[in-house]
């Protein structure tokens, strides 16, 4: 049995209609999308988002915090390590405590990122407060770079202050030190940004 003119050309059209529809669902699939964000953009907007999310905490508020790293451990204190997170998600490092300190996203910044201005300002160290930071980044070692959680002075004269730290071969400890008190050391004084007086 022969097909009418009719049957063909509503073949025809169906073919060239599925033909085309086939090539529009091809460029749609293959069109060129908008590139995705490097890994270091994805990073930097991440860490601009959630370091503009830090609670306002008190003076009094951050060396209290820090201070649960002490016994955090079932009483002992939190061990030390750069590779490691706590049960709060904060790495196991001198950063990672002072960031858990300061509320700060988990892991936390670096001790470099910490110096930044969208978590601390630089002051002078006569200023030191309690909550306030004393770090040492400048170094291309990042095994000699470290920020400590200012507790107060230990002396009328300035010359050394109490500070919670979290310190290799030891983890979570109070301890006095005068990094940075003479200056030329590396060490400098850093008000961190979320602190209300």
């Amino acid at each position: 049995m022969s097909e009418t003119p009719h049957q063909t050309g509503a073949r025809h059209w169906g073919a060239v209609a599925l033909t085309a529809l086939a090539c529009l669902a091809s460029t749609a699939l293959t069109a060129p999308q908008a590139p995705a964000a490097a890994p270091s953009e994805r990073t930097a907007v991440r860490a601009a988002a959630v370091g503009a999310a830090a609670p306002t905490l008190t003076r009094a508020q951050v060396p209290e915090r820090a201070k649960t790293w002490l016994t955090a451990n079932s009483g002992r204190p939190v061990p030390y390590a750069q590779d490691k997170y706590w049960k709060d998600g904060h790495r196991q490092d001198c950063s990672g405590c002072v960031s858990m300190a300061l509320g700060l996203w988990k892991p936390g910044p670096n001790t470099v990122s910490l110096k930044k201005a969208d978590h601390t300002r630089p002051i002078a160290m006569s200023d030191l407060a309690p909550g306030d930071l004393v770090i040492k980044a400048d170094s291309d070692n990042p095994n000699q770079r470290h920020v400590v959680v200012f507790d107060g002075w230990a002396d009328g004269a300035r010359t050394a202050y109490k500070s919670f730290e979290q310190a290799g071969g030891v983890g979570t400890r109070w301890k006095q030190h005068s990094c940075g008190v003479s200056g030329g050391d590396g060490h400098h004084a850093y008000r961190p940004v979320n602190i209300v007086d």
